[in-house]
């Protein structure tokens, strides 16, 4: 097991670097501490031949000029929150409407754009890379001083591990995920034809702008359905916008495995164990075209997908939602896995 370091470039006067963790079996994770951003992920096919297969860029400058959250920590509320306002202990928060009227992934600046404090910990059979990051009080319209520290971690069993922990000052909302795009194929395709398993019976229904109505409605018998296998093209075309959805998981709080997805052509197969109680899948609908990452490759539509472990969206204004709310004195943790197999 190993990790290295080398300079990535500059965001305003603070040098940003570019960390590689490689263990045992070859497997190599790429991590920038701009954004907490996974630039790369090479696993090894079913004939053990390596390929990328989360969706980026070759360096600083691309991710500065503007991407859909490619690989980042989200922070520090990932997914909507309705009009940009929320309320706690009956005092009323304004943050940004930097999607339509509402606020998404914590804002303008928020977590994907700023530079982590980063601390190499190599530690036997385990390379792990710790981040931190101090949002003071009133950052993009939030509550308290937020202390963060994400800990990504690759074994030698081929996970990913990404364990996130946090404090405050004052009580907020806090909903942090990651936001990789997968495409196990490391190719020029598209991922349609990636088969994804889904360990939830409810999803969160949403409105026209993807905002909560406040109805978990059951998954079988419709086009939500992954409890059995199934491509994500097969009925993404009955789904209005494509897939866009939180999924209401099987889970009591524990580590466990919520999902699970597979390329047939390559062999390639991943799973996902999270504490967390649900997971969005996001099919890469708002893909156009328009980018241009690794390898030359155009990011066309549904070119990777996310499942990205989280809270429900609008939850601080959702009061049948699991509370977001973290406390002073409380101490945040959440755990998520996606462990990189072969078929």
């Amino acid at each position: 097991m190993k990790i290295t370091k080398e300079k990535f470039g500059m965001v305003d006067s603070t040098e940003v670097f570019l960390f590689t963790l490689t263990n045992d079996q070859g497997m190599v994770v790429k991590i920038t501490n701009y954004g907490g951003i996974v630039t790369s992920i090479m696993a090894p096919d079913k004939d053990g031949k390596l390929a990328d297969v989360v969706l980026g860029f070759d360096n600083l400058e691309s991710y500065l000029g503007g991407h859909p959250y490619f690989g980042c920590i989200v922070g520090r509320y990932g997914n909507r929150i309705a009009n940009g306002k929320f309320a706690v202990d009956g005092e009323e928060y304004t943050l940004a409407q930097n999607n339509d009227m509402n606020h998404l992934h914590g804002g303008i600046k928020g977590f994907d754009k700023v530079v982590w404090d980063a601390e190499e910990m190599p530690r036997g059979d385990t390379s792990s890379l710790r981040l931190r990051y101090i949002s003071p009080d009133g950052e993009e319209g939030y509550p308290g001083n937020l202390r963060t520290s994400v800990i990504y971690s690759l074994t030698n069993n081929n996970e990913l591990i990404i364990d996130y922990r946090a404090k405050t000052d004052k009580t907020g909302p806090l909903n942090l995920t990651h936001h990789s795009y997968f495409n196990l194929s490391g190719t020029q395709e598209n991922a349609l034809d990636h088969r994804l398993t889904i360990a939830a019976y409810k999803y969160v229904v949403v409105n026209e702008n993807l905002i909560p109505t406040g109805e978990l409605r059951d998954v079988r018998g419709t086009d939500m359905d992954f409890t059995s296998t199934h491509k994500i093209g097969e009925r993404i075309n009955n789904v209005p916008g494509g897939y866009d959805h939180t999924y209401v998981l099987i889970n009591d709080g524990n580590l466990m495995k919520v999902a699970d997805f597979y390329h047939p052509a390559s062999g390639r197969a991943v799973e996902v164990f999270t504490t967390e109680p649900g997971i969005q899948f996001y099919s890469g609908n708002f893909l156009d075209g328009s980018l241009v990452g690794k390898d030359s490759i155009v990011y066309n539509q549904h070119h990777g997908f996310c499942l990205e472990t989280q809270h429900f969206p609008d939850s601080p204004n959702q009061d049948r939602f699991p509370s977001t709310l973290l406390r002073p004195g409380e101490k945040f943790k959440s755990t998520t896995i996606y462990k990189f197999t072969t078929k």
